[in-house]
C-alpha cells in the first residue's frame, strides 16, 4: 500500500505568516531634531537682527555730549506654507475580507500613508527647493534649507574632507551660531568616520577575548564644541549640513489630519494632509558644505 504524503494531500492550508515586513526607511532626523512651532497664515514671517560691529575706538572724552547713534532696523524674513497629502481609497469588500498582517486594509494603508507623508516632508525640507507663493492652479512651495543657507557655504569641489568641515564650523561659530549637529547622507557618514576628530572609544574585554576598538562617527570633536554626526537617508550626497538646531523649526499651519472624503461608490476614501513651512531663524547660524563628489 502506497504511503500518502503531503505531495498528494489536498486541502493543506497555506502557511502565510501573520505579519508584513517593510524595510523602507522612515526615520526623519531633521524634523525630529529641529523645533516645532505654529504658523497662522500661508505666508509665515519672522524677524532677525544683529549687533553692530565691535568698535575698538570706543573711548569717550569725559563730560562730552552724547552723540546720536546710528541704529538699524530688524530684517523681515518669510516662507510660504506648503500642502502635502496622501489619498487612500479601499473597496468595502477589501476591508472586510480576512487578510494576514493587518486587521483592516484601510487602517493599514492610512498608517503607511502617514509614514510616506513624513518621508516626503523630510526630503522637501532638506532639498534645494526655491519656494514660491503659488497662484491659481499652482501649488505654494516652501523655501528649503539648502536654499536658505547662503552666508556660510564651503565649496568642496571634490571629496568631503575634515578641513572643509572645520572651516564650515568656524564660519558658523564666528557668525554667532552654536552648531551641534552635522547632518550627512549615509555615504558621507562613512567619510566622516575616517576623520581624525572622531571620538574613539576603547572597551577592555576579558583577558580571554580580544579588545574591541569602536571608532564610529557619532560624535565629532571640533575646536568649537562637539557635533552629533547624524546620517539622513533623504539628504543628497553632494551636501553636508552643519546645523544649530535651536535656530530652525518646522511651522505648521495645519498639523497632520485624516479626513474621510465623500462616498462616491462602493469604497471608502480618506485624505491625509499637512500644511507646513520651514523657519530658519537666522541662516548664518548654520553652514553648508556643497559640491561634494
Amino acid at each position: 500500500m502506497a504511503t500518502l504524503s503531503t505531495y498528494d494531500t489536498v486541502g493543506i492550508r497555506e502557511d502565510l505568516q501573520d505579519a508584513i515586513y517593510d524595510i523602507s526607511p522612515t526615520t526623519t532626523p531633521f524634523m525630529s531634531t529641529v523645533g516645532r512651532t505654529k504658523a497662522k497664515a500661508t505666508v509665515h514671517e519672522w524677524q532677525t537682527d544683529s549687533l553692530s560691529d565691535v568698535n575698538l575706538a570706543n573711548a569717550q572724552v569725559e563730560g562730552a555730549d552724547a552723540v546720536s547713534p546710528t541704529l538699524t532696523s530688524t530684517t523681515m524674513n518669510q516662507n510660504w506654507t506648503q500642502i502635502s497629502d496622501k489619498v487612500v481609497q479601499v473597496s468595502t469588500t477589501d476591508d472586510v475580507v480576512d487578510k494576514a498582517g493587518r486587521t483592516t486594509e484601510t487602517a493599514y494603508q492610512l498608517a503607511k500613508a502617514s509614514s510616506e507623508l513624513k518621508r516626503d516632508m523630510e526630503s522637501i525640507l532638506l532639498s534645494d527647493q526655491a519656494g514660491g507663493a503659488g497662484g491659481t492652479g499652482t501649488a505654494r512651495t516652501l523655501k528649503a534649507i539648502q536654499t536658505w543657507l547662503t552666508t556660510n557655504v564651503v565649496d568642496a569641489a571634490g571629496a568631503f574632507t575634515e578641513d572643509q568641515l572645520n572651516e564650515a564650523v568656524l564660519e558658523a561659530y564666528q557668525s554667532g551660531g552654536e552648531p551641534s549637529m552635522l547632518l550627512v547622507s549615509p555615504k558621507n557618514k562613512q567619510a566622516v568616520s575616517k576623520f581624525a576628530g572622531i571620538a574613539e572609544q576603547r572597551f577592555q574585554a576579558p583577558s580571554n577575548k580580544p579588545t574591541t576598538i569602536v571608532a564610529t562617527a557619532d560624535i565629532y570633536m571640533s575646536d568649537f564644541g562637539t557635533l552629533s554626526v547624524v546620517p539622513d537617508r533623504f539628504l543628497d550626497d553632494d551636501v553636508a549640513l552643519v546645523l544649530d538646531p535651536s535656530m530652525a523649526s518646522v511651522a505648521y499651519l495645519r498639523p497632520f489630519k485624516k479626513t474621510k472624503l465623500a462616498k462616491t461608490g462602493d469604497s471608502e476614501k480618506y485624505m491625509m494632509n499637512v500644511e507646513y513651512t520651514l523657519v530658519v531663524k537666522n541662516e548664518a547660524a548654520h553652514a553648508m558644505i556643497s559640491g561634494i563628489v
